[in-house]
């Protein structure tokens, strides 16, 4: 058994007691590399994993223990990040800047994940320098338990399907022309699962239910799926089961995952799928294939069309996704018992996008701040062992404060289990979607123009949908309620890759001075310590 292994299992084994005895284990072994890729034609250094692009998918079940021992073979420090999955009480394993030290070339760290009390499609990135736009990503999905009912059959197959925009240049090529103040260009193309035009396929039978769990894993175009000659019913967006309602098309913006089924109910042949840019000049358009098992044919007939640049047919889409009330979420009960409508909101925080120039280069923020680390060490690391010197909390404002763009590490503070308001603003002419970590929120309003009180008056307060990213369209607001229930240092940020590099995040810290295992695990034994925190020691097991 290699080493690497066998310490994984001692790790997992050791936290039994945290993660309670009755919850499976799973285990996988990651080894990132470099590797050649030519998605778009043009040979490209990319991130595999296990010799995979994109990586391999990670299937669960709700309350899982995921025990992933990830082994950098890069010449440069690595972390993997979990999109959409809430690491409760346990930001430490988030893999971001701000919660995790980077795995340093040629060295391996085991994350210890449960998914608890989650379901749902999911996805992972690789979270520092410009490595998103090499690969790195797979797809998470999590499964109710036997016992819980789903509102819909088990489908006859199950696909990860992984969109996004994507770059001819190197990572490392883009990186240095953000490094050096500048914007980056226009992406080239657009993947699905790591192919251009034509790449990807996915078999079905006549007359059999499928289900597609798309995620926009791109750099920064919202794009638009559809399938030829085929509707989809929308079941679940990032752990929330939906109303079940039918599209020909849906636009998923940066960050977002969707679940839909789709039958086929056509004649017996090939069908294109689809995935187009929305709101850009040129409009990019790629396509993949439906292949129905017994195909008499190519796909024919011209590419259908999709939205192009209505913002309006967008947003009246978004606002038709709603929760089902009736249906169970990760546990039995119904997820319309929590009546997040009939909770006071004990704040409310705007955050608005930034963007200017600092020292003469290209910067973006939130609220004029635009995050810069102060040094090499996470903020929770700083935060557990009382080091000066690493951020203030407080140093980033909970409303606009209409003054310059300046750079500062950015922490907001916020109190345990108090249940608050979040506006989104963006004053740019662009669709940005921002995701927080940690948390799924309940999206009650979005709309044009600028967000004032008397704004609440149209607020979804009854079945806003839950969600871990939001899409704020240009010139326009959106609107959640979240109860902050998860102590931790969490990251805020614009799912727009070059903008979020450059700043437009910040951290959220939530915090309780309880000391209590029940608010917050303590620090992993195996946790990586680095920057002003080396020399500091974890807790014994």
């Amino acid at each position: 058994m290699p080493r690497s292994f066998a310490l994984c299992i001692a790790v997992g084994a050791a936290l039994l007691a945290i993660a309670g005895a009755e919850d499976p284990y799973r285990f996988f072994n990651w080894n990132v590399t470099y590797g050649d890729i030519y998605p778009l034609g043009v040979r490209q250094q990319g991130i595999l994993i296990n010799g995979q692009f994109p990586g391999p998918d990670i299937h669960s079940v709700t309350n899982d223990n995921l025990i992933i021992n990830v082994f950098n073979s890069l010449t440069e420090p690595f972390l993997v990040s979990w999109n959409g999955v809430q690491q409760r009480r346990n930001s430490y394993e988030d893999g971001v800047f701000g919660t995790t030290c980077p795995i340093p070339p040629g060295k391996n760290f085991t994350y210890i994940l449960q998914v608890k009390d989650q379901i749902g499609s999911f996805y992972y990135f690789p979270s520092l320098a410009f490595h998103k736009a090499a690969g790195g990503f797979g797809g998470i999905r999590i499964l109710s338990r036997p016992r819980i009912p789903v509102p819909f059959d088990e489908p006859a197959g199950d696909y990860t399907v992984l969109i996004g925009d994507w770059y001819k240049a190197n990572h490392t090529t883009l990186k240095t022309v953000l490094d050096g103040g500048h914007k980056i260009p226009f992406p080239d193309g657009i993947l699905i699962n790591g192919r251009g035009p034509g790449g990807a396929s996915f078999a079905v039978e006549q007359g059999k239910t499928y289900r597609l769990r798309i995620s926009n894993v791109g750099l920064q175009n919202s794009l638009n799926f559809r399938i030829q000659n085929h509707k989809m019913k929308l079941v679940e967006v990032e752990g929330t089961h939906t109303v079940q309602q039918t599209y020909s098309s849906l636009d998923i913006h940066c960050g977002q995952s969707y679940s839909v089924l789709i039958t086929a109910d056509q004649p017996g042949q090939d069908y294109y799928i689809v995935v187009s840019s929305r709101f850009t000049t040129p409009i990019l358009t790629t396509t993949g294939v439906l292949h129905y098992a017994n195909s008499a044919g190519q796909p024919s007939g011209p590419i259908p069309g999709g939205p192009t640049i209505q913002v309006d047919w967008s947003l009246n889409q978004a606002r038709s996704i709603r929760t089902n009330l009736t249906a169970s979420g990760p546990r039995p009960n119904p997820q319309g018992s929590y009546h997040y409508g009939m909770i006071n909101t004990s704040r409310t925080i705007v955050l608005q996008s930034s963007a200017g120039q600092v020292g003469g280069k290209q910067r973006y923020g939130i609220n004029s701040v635009s995050f810069k680390p102060s040094d090499d060490t996470p903020l929770k690391l700083a935060d557990y062992f009382n080091i000066g010197g690493v951020f203030r909390v407080g140093s980033i404002s909970d409303r606009p404060t209409g003054g310059g763009l300046y750079t500062d590490t950015s922490v907001m503070g916020a109190d345990y289990r108090s249940f608050v308001e979040i506006v989104f603003e963006n004053p740019s002419d662009i669709v940005l979607s921002y995701h927080i970590d940690g948390y799924q929120f309940f999206v009650v309003g979005m709309d044009g123009g600028e967000w004032t009180q008397a704004s609440r008056a149209g607020y979804n307060l009854r079945d806003g949908v839950a969600r871990s990213t939001i899409q704020v369209y240009p010139k326009s607001w959106s609107a959640l309620y979240v109860g902050l229930d998860n102590v931790g240092m969490w990251n805020v940020r614009t799912e727009f890759w070059a903008r979020q590099y450059l700043g437009e995040q910040f951290y959220l810290r939530v915090y309780t001075n309880s000391g209590s295992i029940r608010d917050e695990f303590p620090i992993p034994k195996n946790a990586r310590v680095c920057g002003k925190a080396t020399g500091r020691h974890t807790r014994p097991l």
